[in-house]
C-alpha cells in the first residue's frame, strides 16, 4: 500500500527543524519502504503493508520523537484518499502570481463537513470546498487580505489542520503514483 505522510509544523520559521535525509532514514528504522520526501515542509511518500492504516501516524510520531526529540503530528493518507482529494481540485486553480490555492487536511477529530461552520468564508473572496479529509480554499492575490479563512490562525480548528498548496499536492500524487508503478 502506498501512503503520504503529512507532518505538522516542521521547518517553518526556523522551528522544529528536521533534515529530510535523516527523516526518510527514520521512516526506513520504523519499517516503511520505498520512502522519498519532498521539499522541506514534512511530505513523505512510502510504502508500508505490515499495519493498518490507523496504526501509522502513532507509529511514525513516535519514530519522530525518538529520532529528533520533537513531538510532530502526523497524518497519514493512502494513494486512494490523496487521490480522492486531489481530484476535488478544480482544474483552474492555482497558486502562482495571481491566485493562492491551498488544500487544508484534516486530523480525524476535524474531519467533517459542518467543519464549513467553524469558518469565516467570505463568499464574493473566498471559494471554499470540504472534501472528506480536507478544506480546499482558492483566493485571487488581490484579495487574500481580505479572505477571511486567515481568522482561524490561532484557533483550535487550526491546530487540527496542515496546510499544503495545490501545486505540492498535486506534485504529491505524481509521486505516489509513480511509487505505485514501481
Amino acid at each position: 500500500m502506498i501512503y503520504v505522510a503529512l507532518l505538522r509544523g516542521i521547518n517553518v520559521g526556523g522551528n522544529n527543524k528536521v533534515d529530510m535525509k535523516e527523516l526518510k532514514k527514520t521512516f526506513e528504522e520504523a519499517g516503511m519502504s520505498a520512502v522519498k520526501t519532498y521539499i522541506n515542509s514534512g511530505n513523505i511518500i512510502f510504502a508500508d503493508d505490515q499495519h493498518a492504516q490507523d496504526e501509522l501516524p502513532s507509529i511514525l510520531e513516535a519514530a519522530i520523537l525518538s529520532q529528533f526529540d520533537l513531538s510532530i503530528k502526523v497524518l497519514v493518507y493512502s494513494i486512494e484518499e490523496f487521490r480522492r482529494i486531489a481530484g476535488s481540485l478544480p482544474e483552474t486553480w492555482t497558486n502562482d502570481q495571481d491566485m493562492k490555492s491551498d488544500v487544508w487536511f484534516l486530523w480525524p477529530e476535524a474531519d467533517n463537513a459542518a467543519v464549513l461552520d467553524e469558518l469565516t468564508i467570505k463568499p464574493e473572496i473566498d471559494r471554499v470546498n470540504y472534501v472528506p479529509g480536507a478544506v480546499i480554499w482558492s483566493v485571487d492575490k488581490a484579495h487574500a487580505a481580505k479572505s477571511g479563512m486567515q481568522k482561524v490562525i490561532g484557533t483550535k480548528l487550526y491546530k487540527l489542520v496542515t496546510i499544503r498548496n495545490v501545486n505540492t499536492v498535486r506534485k504529491l500524487l505524481v509521486l505516489m503514483e509513480e511509487t505505485s508503478a514501481d
